[in-house]
Protein backbone atom coordinates (compact mmCIF):
# COMPACT_ATOMS: atom_id res chain seq x y z
CA UNK A 1 0.00 0.00 0.00
CA UNK A 2 1.61 3.11 -0.78
CA UNK A 3 1.75 6.22 1.98
CA UNK A 4 -0.22 8.74 1.31
CA UNK A 5 1.07 12.36 0.19
CA UNK A 6 0.06 15.58 2.14
CA UNK A 7 0.82 19.24 1.32
CA UNK A 8 0.48 22.59 3.52
CA UNK A 9 -0.32 25.46 1.30
CA UNK A 10 -0.55 27.71 3.92
CA UNK A 11 2.28 28.04 6.68
CA UNK A 12 4.03 30.80 8.41
CA UNK A 13 7.87 28.60 8.52
CA UNK A 14 9.61 32.04 8.20
CA UNK A 15 7.95 33.02 11.49
CA UNK A 16 10.40 34.29 14.18
CA UNK A 17 8.27 31.76 16.48
CA UNK A 18 9.79 28.68 14.27
CA UNK A 19 13.30 30.04 13.95
CA UNK A 20 14.95 28.12 16.56
CA UNK A 21 13.35 24.78 15.49
CA UNK A 22 12.75 24.64 11.64
CA UNK A 23 15.00 21.67 11.29
CA UNK A 24 12.43 19.74 14.05
CA UNK A 25 9.47 20.99 12.05
CA UNK A 26 10.59 20.62 8.70
CA UNK A 27 11.79 16.91 10.08
CA UNK A 28 8.14 16.05 11.68
CA UNK A 29 6.71 17.49 8.28
CA UNK A 30 8.73 14.72 6.41
CA UNK A 31 7.68 11.81 9.07
CA UNK A 32 3.95 12.67 8.38
CA UNK A 33 3.89 12.31 4.84
CA UNK A 34 4.22 16.39 3.81
CA UNK A 35 5.62 16.37 0.67
CA UNK A 36 5.90 19.79 0.07
CA UNK A 37 4.56 23.35 2.06
CA UNK A 38 3.93 26.58 1.00
CA UNK A 39 5.66 29.31 3.75
CA UNK A 40 3.73 32.41 3.04
CA UNK A 41 5.27 36.05 3.94
CA UNK A 42 4.17 38.61 6.11
CA UNK A 43 6.16 41.47 5.41
CA UNK A 44 9.60 42.07 3.64
CA UNK A 45 12.05 40.04 6.39
CA UNK A 46 9.69 36.62 6.58
CA UNK A 47 9.77 37.03 2.56
CA UNK A 48 13.59 36.79 2.37
CA UNK A 49 13.61 34.19 4.96
CA UNK A 50 10.89 32.24 3.27
CA UNK A 51 13.21 31.86 -0.06
CA UNK A 52 16.15 31.03 1.92
CA UNK A 53 14.52 28.44 3.52
CA UNK A 54 13.26 26.89 -0.13
CA UNK A 55 16.75 27.36 -1.19
CA UNK A 56 17.52 25.29 1.96
CA UNK A 57 14.53 22.25 1.42
CA UNK A 58 14.39 21.90 -2.33
CA UNK A 59 11.48 20.24 -3.69
CA UNK A 60 9.92 20.66 -0.10
CA UNK A 61 9.33 24.50 0.84
CA UNK A 62 8.16 26.90 -1.66
CA UNK A 63 7.70 30.73 -1.10
CA UNK A 64 5.29 33.35 -1.29
CA UNK A 65 5.79 36.56 -0.65
CA UNK A 66 3.69 39.58 0.21
CA UNK A 67 2.62 41.98 2.77
CA UNK A 68 0.04 40.71 5.26
CA UNK A 69 -2.50 43.22 6.35
CA UNK A 70 -1.59 43.36 9.37
CA UNK A 71 2.01 44.99 8.52
CA UNK A 72 0.41 47.65 6.30
CA UNK A 73 0.35 50.35 9.97
CA UNK A 74 3.69 50.01 10.28
CA UNK A 75 4.80 49.64 6.48
CA UNK A 76 6.40 52.43 4.55
CA UNK A 77 6.87 53.32 0.91
CA UNK A 78 10.11 51.84 1.09
CA UNK A 79 9.71 48.40 2.34
CA UNK A 80 6.75 48.08 0.25
CA UNK A 81 8.76 48.95 -3.01
CA UNK A 82 11.01 46.81 -2.04
CA UNK A 83 9.04 43.73 -1.59
CA UNK A 84 7.56 44.44 -5.11
CA UNK A 85 10.97 44.78 -6.56
CA UNK A 86 11.98 41.65 -4.76
CA UNK A 87 8.63 39.39 -6.25
CA UNK A 88 9.90 41.07 -9.57
CA UNK A 89 13.43 39.71 -9.49
CA UNK A 90 12.57 36.73 -8.77
CA UNK A 91 9.72 35.87 -11.12
CA UNK A 92 11.99 33.17 -12.89
CA UNK A 93 12.87 31.29 -9.26
CA UNK A 94 11.10 28.02 -9.25
CA UNK A 95 10.68 28.49 -5.65
CA UNK A 96 8.38 31.21 -5.99
CA UNK A 97 5.09 30.20 -6.51
CA UNK A 98 2.33 32.83 -5.23
CA UNK A 99 2.04 36.65 -4.09
CA UNK A 100 0.77 35.84 -0.52
CA UNK A 101 -0.10 36.62 1.97
CA UNK A 102 -2.11 39.20 0.99
CA UNK A 103 -5.92 40.23 1.78
CA UNK A 104 -7.76 42.95 3.98
CA UNK A 105 -8.52 42.99 8.01
CA UNK A 106 -11.76 44.32 9.22
CA UNK A 107 -9.85 44.12 12.48
CA UNK A 108 -7.84 47.02 11.60
CA UNK A 109 -10.95 49.26 10.13
CA UNK A 110 -8.91 52.49 10.97
CA UNK A 111 -6.01 51.99 8.50
CA UNK A 112 -8.64 50.28 5.84
CA UNK A 113 -7.63 53.46 3.04
CA UNK A 114 -3.74 51.83 3.62
CA UNK A 115 -4.76 48.43 3.63
CA UNK A 116 -6.81 48.40 0.33
CA UNK A 117 -3.71 50.71 -1.38
CA UNK A 118 -1.19 47.75 -0.56
CA UNK A 119 -3.81 44.83 -1.41
CA UNK A 120 -4.25 46.24 -4.64
CA UNK A 121 -0.68 47.13 -5.17
CA UNK A 122 -0.05 43.41 -4.57
CA UNK A 123 -2.61 42.44 -6.46
CA UNK A 124 -1.74 44.58 -9.85
CA UNK A 125 1.67 42.64 -9.36
CA UNK A 126 0.43 39.65 -9.41
CA UNK A 127 -1.62 39.78 -12.53
CA UNK A 128 1.47 41.62 -13.82
CA UNK A 129 3.78 38.65 -13.02
CA UNK A 130 1.19 35.88 -13.82
CA UNK A 131 1.46 34.57 -10.22
CA UNK A 132 -1.52 32.89 -7.65
CA UNK A 133 -2.51 34.69 -4.98
CA UNK A 134 -3.15 33.74 -1.11
CA UNK A 135 -5.60 35.79 0.40
CA UNK A 136 -6.36 36.80 4.01
CA UNK A 137 -10.40 37.91 4.30
CA UNK A 138 -11.02 38.38 7.73
CA UNK A 139 -14.04 40.10 7.71
CA UNK A 140 -13.91 41.31 4.77
CA UNK A 141 -14.78 38.75 1.98
CA UNK A 142 -17.76 40.25 0.88
CA UNK A 143 -15.48 43.45 -0.46
CA UNK A 144 -12.72 41.26 -1.86
CA UNK A 145 -15.20 39.04 -3.99
CA UNK A 146 -16.05 42.84 -5.23
CA UNK A 147 -12.30 43.58 -5.88
CA UNK A 148 -11.13 40.67 -7.38
CA UNK A 149 -12.96 41.20 -10.74
CA UNK A 150 -10.98 44.24 -11.68
CA UNK A 151 -8.27 41.99 -12.29
CA UNK A 152 -6.77 39.42 -14.01
CA UNK A 153 -5.32 36.72 -12.17
CA UNK A 154 -4.22 33.13 -12.72
CA UNK A 155 -5.28 31.84 -9.66
CA UNK A 156 -7.13 33.22 -6.47
CA UNK A 157 -6.62 30.81 -3.12
CA UNK A 158 -9.16 31.94 0.11
CA UNK A 159 -7.16 31.05 3.11
CA UNK A 160 -9.11 29.94 6.05
CA UNK A 161 -12.31 30.83 4.39
CA UNK A 162 -14.85 30.58 7.01
CA UNK A 163 -18.18 33.24 6.15
CA UNK A 164 -20.40 34.12 4.46
CA UNK A 165 -21.43 31.12 3.69
CA UNK A 166 -23.27 32.96 0.58
CA UNK A 167 -19.97 34.49 -0.86
CA UNK A 168 -18.93 30.76 -1.20
CA UNK A 169 -21.20 29.73 -4.17
CA UNK A 170 -19.85 32.66 -5.78
CA UNK A 171 -16.20 32.03 -4.86
CA UNK A 172 -16.31 28.25 -6.26
CA UNK A 173 -18.10 29.64 -9.58
CA UNK A 174 -15.09 31.88 -10.12
CA UNK A 175 -13.10 28.77 -9.84
CA UNK A 176 -11.52 30.31 -7.06
CA UNK A 177 -9.39 27.34 -4.26
CA UNK A 178 -10.18 27.42 -0.53
CA UNK A 179 -8.15 25.91 1.86
CA UNK A 180 -8.70 24.73 5.80
CA UNK A 181 -6.61 23.67 8.30
CA UNK A 182 -6.55 22.30 11.74
CA UNK A 183 -9.85 23.87 12.69
CA UNK A 184 -11.79 21.64 10.54
CA UNK A 185 -11.34 18.65 12.86
CA UNK A 186 -13.54 20.36 15.21
CA UNK A 187 -15.27 23.25 13.73
CA UNK A 188 -18.90 22.73 12.49
CA UNK A 189 -18.49 26.08 10.53
CA UNK A 190 -15.53 25.24 8.64
CA UNK A 191 -17.14 21.65 8.33
CA UNK A 192 -20.04 23.10 6.57
CA UNK A 193 -17.70 25.27 4.21
CA UNK A 194 -15.71 22.12 3.69
CA UNK A 195 -19.01 20.22 2.19
CA UNK A 196 -20.11 23.14 0.06
CA UNK A 197 -16.82 23.31 -1.90
CA UNK A 198 -15.89 20.47 -4.74
CA UNK A 199 -13.06 18.79 -3.47
CA UNK A 200 -11.42 19.57 -6.92
CA UNK A 201 -10.84 23.37 -5.38
CA UNK A 202 -10.09 22.44 -2.36
CA UNK A 203 -6.69 22.49 -0.31
CA UNK A 204 -5.22 21.60 2.98
CA UNK A 205 -3.10 24.35 5.21
CA UNK A 206 -2.07 24.83 9.29
CA UNK A 207 -1.36 28.59 9.25
CA UNK A 208 1.67 27.83 11.60
CA UNK A 209 2.62 28.97 14.38
CA UNK A 210 -0.73 29.85 14.92
CA UNK A 211 -1.45 28.54 18.28
CA UNK A 212 -5.33 29.30 19.23
CA UNK A 213 -6.45 25.94 17.70
CA UNK A 214 -8.91 24.20 20.02
CA UNK A 215 -8.73 20.30 21.38
CA UNK A 216 -7.12 18.00 20.34
CA UNK A 217 -4.29 20.92 19.37
CA UNK A 218 -4.48 22.89 22.20
CA UNK A 219 -1.43 24.01 23.80
CA UNK A 220 0.52 21.91 21.04
CA UNK A 221 2.97 23.68 18.38
CA UNK A 222 1.38 24.07 15.37
CA UNK A 223 3.25 22.28 12.67
CA UNK A 224 2.81 20.96 8.87
CA UNK A 225 2.55 17.70 10.22
CA UNK A 226 -1.21 17.97 11.51
CA UNK A 227 -2.29 17.71 7.77
CA UNK A 228 -3.15 14.08 7.94
CA UNK A 229 -5.43 14.74 10.84
CA UNK A 230 -7.02 17.45 8.16
CA UNK A 231 -7.11 15.59 5.36
CA UNK A 232 -9.25 12.65 7.69
CA UNK A 233 -11.40 15.44 8.97
CA UNK A 234 -12.23 16.45 5.22
CA UNK A 235 -12.89 12.81 3.85
CA UNK A 236 -15.15 12.31 7.27
CA UNK A 237 -17.20 15.29 5.78
CA UNK A 238 -17.21 14.65 2.24
CA UNK A 239 -17.74 10.83 3.21
CA UNK A 240 -14.62 9.54 0.86
CA UNK A 241 -11.87 7.36 1.82
CA UNK A 242 -8.54 9.58 2.94
CA UNK A 243 -6.49 8.68 0.17
CA UNK A 244 -9.02 10.02 -2.35
CA UNK A 245 -8.92 13.14 -0.40
CA UNK A 246 -4.82 13.28 -0.05
CA UNK A 247 -4.27 12.26 -4.08
CA UNK A 248 -6.57 15.09 -5.25
CA UNK A 249 -5.95 17.74 -2.86
CA UNK A 250 -1.86 16.96 -4.26
CA UNK A 251 -3.43 17.48 -7.68
CA UNK A 252 -4.82 20.66 -6.43
CA UNK A 253 -1.77 21.51 -5.43
CA UNK A 254 0.41 20.94 -7.63
CA UNK A 255 -2.44 22.84 -10.29
CA UNK A 256 -2.90 25.69 -8.45
CA UNK A 257 0.85 26.62 -7.82
CA UNK A 258 1.44 25.32 -11.16
CA UNK A 259 4.17 22.95 -9.77
CA UNK A 260 4.99 19.15 -10.47
CA UNK A 261 5.63 17.00 -6.86
CA UNK A 262 7.90 13.71 -6.88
Amino acid sequence: MLALKFVDAHVHLSDEQYSSCVEEVVAEARKAGVVALVSNSTNLKTGINSLSLAERYPGLVYAALGIHPWNVQTLDEGELQKMVNLIKQQRLNRALVAVGEIGLDSKYKQIMEQQTMVFDRMLRLAEQMDLPVIIHSRGTTSLIMDMLPSYKLRRVLLHWFSNPISALNEATERSYYVSEGPASVYSEGLREVIREVPLEKLLTETDGPVRYFKAPFMGRRTTPAYIPRVVNAIAEVKKLEPARVSEQITENFETFFGIRLN
